[in-house]
């Protein structure tokens, strides 16, 4: 256990969640469910094989003994999180960056860190326990932060006339924003329930040989081979009906080999985003379930930081822009507090 290690792994993770849609602004001419499945057979399908297979040095002898239920639970959960991941593209497509990850990740964080221990009758034992009141008084802190980092998005919102907001962001759609921030937030929180019922696959990768550090690619493949499947109908149901198939393929104007090696590049950053985070979990302690709430607070600051960075919050009041600099304060004080309850823990 190294909590400070593993919060440094689930900063370097949040860093890459809250990059990974700045490749797909590279992409044109486009279509948006084209790009996005593209870019997660990369992230979901692709990526998971290749770090399992480098990182469990008997592969074949792992997949042979895995039974059909320790497969089909990360599967299941895998799926319902694919559908908060394409909810969750939509989100940025409607709010842009800034608002759309803190309102979707506030739910995201609230559902995957509290739920687990709630469903594993573990909040009792957290609450008799130092380390473990000081630890859900840092999630308390997160959520809290996101809460802030969201009125900050309302302010923007209220100031900004529809003209400015849709030349920040091209598609800026607030009521549809919000509906799809909502089910995002709800469903991506499959992953977390995913990661608990992958545990087994995870102790079984670790008697095949693989570092305990990366214990959790193996639980990946299954996990993220479900959302491809909730995306790939879905997208696939979008291009039928918007008839945008020949972007695959040829299109006038269109700089097809950029688009897939931006598609790739956004899919790969994606996955990075989830190989840290299970580095990090295996370093939180009995209290890893805290691992989800850290892992938001980092996406919802670095993406905050981008969208800064690329001038969403352009033309926002000085409340505003200090609004959103205070959620990202408190996103930052709560990790530090996650951390030290994981720290007092050694010591009971």
């Amino acid at each position: 256990m190294n909590p400070l290690l593993g919060i440094f792994y689930h900063a370097v993770g949040g860093f890459a969640a809250g990059s990974f849609y700045i490749p797909y602004n590279r992409v044109r001419h486009w279509a948006w469910e084209v790009y996005w499945l593209v870019g997660g057979f990369f992230a979901w399908v692709l990526m998971p094989w290749v770090i399992t297979l480098i990182t469990v040095p008997d592969i074949l002898g792992l997949m042979g003994r895995l039974s059909m239920k320790m497969v089909l639970w990360p599967f299941l959960f895998g799926m319902i999180w694919g559908i908060g991941g394409t909810t969750f593209g939509l989100t940025m497509r409607y709010l842009g960056m800034s608002l759309g990850m803190s309102l979707a990740l506030g739910l995201t964080a609230t559902f995957g860190t509290l739920v687990p221990p709630l469903y594993y009758g573990q909040m009792m034992q957290l609450l008799a326990t130092r380390s473990g009141m000081v630890t859900l008084g840092g999630v308390a802190i997160c959520l809290f932060g996101i809460a802030v980092t969201g009125l900050a998005g309302i302010f923007k919102d209220k100031e900004l006339s529809t003209a400015e907001k849709t030349a920040q962001i091209r598609e800026f759609d607030l009521k549809k924003g919000l509906v799809v921030a909502l089910i995002a937030g709800v469903m991506s929180a499959g992953f977390a329930f995913g990661i608990a019922a992958g545990k087994p696959i995870a102790e079984l990768a670790v008697e095949f040989g693989a570092p305990k550090l990366y214990s959790n690619s193996p639980t990946y493949i299954f996990i993220m081979f479900g959302g491809f499947v909730s995306n790939f109908f879905y997208c696939i149901y979008l291009t039928l009906r918007n008839r945008t198939y020949k972007d695959y393929i040829k299109k006038s104007n269109t700089p097809l080999l950029k688009n897939y090696i931006f598609c790739a590049l956004a899919g790969i950053t994606w996955y990075c985003q989830f190989l840290f985070y299970g580095m990090g979990t295996t370093l939180m302690g009995r209290y890893d379930f805290a691992s989800w709430s850290i892992h938001m607070a980092f996406i919802i600051t670095f993406s905050n930081m981008w969208g800064l960075v690329l001038k969403e919050w352009k033309g926002s009041r000085r409340r505003t822009i200090r609004t959103i600099l205070l959620g990202l304060a408190i996103l930052v004080l709560s990790t530090c507090v996650i951390g030290l309850g994981n720290y007092i823990q050694q010591y009971e």
